[in-house]
């Protein structure tokens, strides 16, 4: 009984401010009722001050009016946000290169990209253990500047085959350090209420529809 007095009360206060907020709200009609009302018993002796009331009205219109454009921008947002969802849903079984430092090795196969910013230079991937050491290196010669695919079988330098599971990647080029991706099936997608659509891609997980870098 004590919870449901406390929810009633709650309820009643949480209608009460609502109520009051409505109260508050002035809405064009009654500015000009008001002002007309205040028209109607002025003082003949000491009339309004027409260059007043002018003003009040212009600057009730332009706040009425900024309220109405921040409505449709609320409402382009959302029918934006909306449109962005239905395109997302058509990748659903597309595979997608995604940025990433990590990805991971399945049934001894391993697909990615790096992006190479200028070309005729040496680019180098390094693939790594849970524990940081290199288990394997793989030279891509030297490409055309953009993103250049390569695939790791699973095996170490040594032709050892590793275990599947989160391994760390990481490129060069030239000796400087390049943007890795990895390369996985979108199995789904999602909205975040901050950040968007965003896909989920297997081997990688979550990732925004922006994120993407190309669709394979």
């Amino acid at each position: 009984m004590a919870v449901d007095t406390v929810n009633g009360s709650s309820t009643s206060t949480t209608q009460s401010s609502s109520g009051q907020l409505q109260q508050q709200t002035l809405s064009q009609s009654d500015f000009l009722k008001l002002m007309v009302t205040q028209m109607t018993n002025q003082d003949p002796t000491k009339p309004m001050d027409s260059t007043q009331m002018v003003a009040q009205m212009a600057q009730f219109s332009q706040v009425a009016a900024t309220q109405e454009l921040q409505q449709s921008f609320d409402s382009l947002a959302t029918n934006l946000s909306g449109d962005q969802f239905v395109r997302a849903a058509a990748l659903v079984g597309q595979e997608v290169l995604v940025p990433s430092t990590a990805g991971k090795l399945t049934d001894g196969s391993f697909n990615g990209a790096v992006n190479v910013g200028t070309s005729g230079t040496y680019v180098n991937v390094q693939v790594k253990d849970s524990s940081g050491n290199i288990v394997r290196t793989i030279s891509l010669g030297q490409p055309d500047a953009g993103l250049v695919p390569f695939t790791w079988d699973g095996k170490s330098d040594d032709g050892t085959q590793l275990d599947d599971g989160v391994y760390k990647i990481s490129a060069t080029s030239g000796g400087t350090a390049i943007d890795t991706f990895v390369r996985g099936k979108v199995e789904g997608v999602g909205a975040s209420g901050t950040d968007g659509t965003y896909v989920q891609v297997a081997g990688y997980g979550g990732a925004l529809l922006s994120q993407i870098a190309q669709i394979l």
